[in-house]
């Protein structure tokens, strides 16, 4: 781990690999540990930064809204020697999408992995619900919550280990930040920038993702120009731990081009 500064802001980020910049950007109920599975495939080609979003670990948190996650993002961009690729998953691609939308041209190719522009309003519900139960009881209050919107009972049933490292996971975020940051999920709305984006784009979803299901998938493949949907059978919300080499299978030759 290392932390870099950037005016009044720290940075907590795992780096490894040589090559062209490609930083990931982590869901906000899985953590940065769920793309361990495929960063080593990565780094054969890249310089991987494995960013702990604002609010996280070590990370300084921002301000109220996905935009402001993105800006602080954008500050950590500016201490990278190059243009990099983003993979974000989940709030990490919410965070990519406003990166592309408010500042494109510091980055480059996109991958938006079970993510989407706007939740509907029963969509949003759940945000706001652990925004409360996490500010009453501490993020002991939503973690079997988290576990069933990130993993498929499918999945759960073949990794039984998956509940207990997700439950790890979370019980290591503060509450206060966490909160905060369901909230800007609960309000974000991007719709009206993707036709501005112009950053090459892949889309990725799990077609068992209950926590960003495949129609807001579909809804950024058809908004952005130019992108490309890829949808894998069986995965739920996090591509990168369910199914690493699928995963890899669509990522790797997109950012290769």
């Amino acid at each position: 781990m290392t932390v870099i500064r950037k005016g009044d802001a720290a940075f907590d980020v795992e780096q490894s690999g040589a090559g062209r910049d490609l930083l990931l950007l982590h869901s906000l109920l899985a953590g940065r540990e769920s793309f361990a599975p495929v960063v080593p495939a990565l780094a054969r080609r890249h310089r991987v930064s494995l960013l702990a979003l604002p609010g996280f670990a070590g990370s300084t948190p921002a301000g109220p809204t996905i935009e402001d996650l993105a800006d602080r993002v954008a500050a950590f961009v500016a201490t990278l020697p190059g243009t990099p690729d983003v993979i974000g998953n989940g709030l990490g691609g919410f965070v990519a999408l406003a990166l592309a939308a408010r500042h494109g041209k510091s980055i480059g190719r996109l991958v938006l992995a079970d993510t989407g522009a706007a939740f509907s309003e029963s969509g949003r519900a759940p945000f706001r619900g652990m925004a409360q139960a996490v500010e009453k009881g501490g993020m002991e209050a939503i973690v079997a919550t988290a576990v069933r919107r990130v993993f498929p009972r499918s999945y759960l049933a073949a990794h039984p280990e998956a509940a207990a490292e997700r439950r790890e996971v979370l019980l290591r975020a503060r509450p206060e930040p966490f909160a905060a940051i369901c909230r800007a999920l609960a309000q974000v709305d991007l719709r009206a920038a993707l036709p501005g984006i112009r950053n090459p784009t892949l889309v990725v979803v799990g077609t068992l993702d209950e926590a960003t299901p495949p129609a807001l998938a579909r809804e950024l493949a058809a908004g952005i120009a130019g992108s490309r949907l890829v949808e894998l059978d069986g995965c739920g919300h996090c591509p990168p731990l369910e199914q690493p080499e699928a995963f890899l299978a669509a990522v790797v030759p997109f950012l290769e081009q």
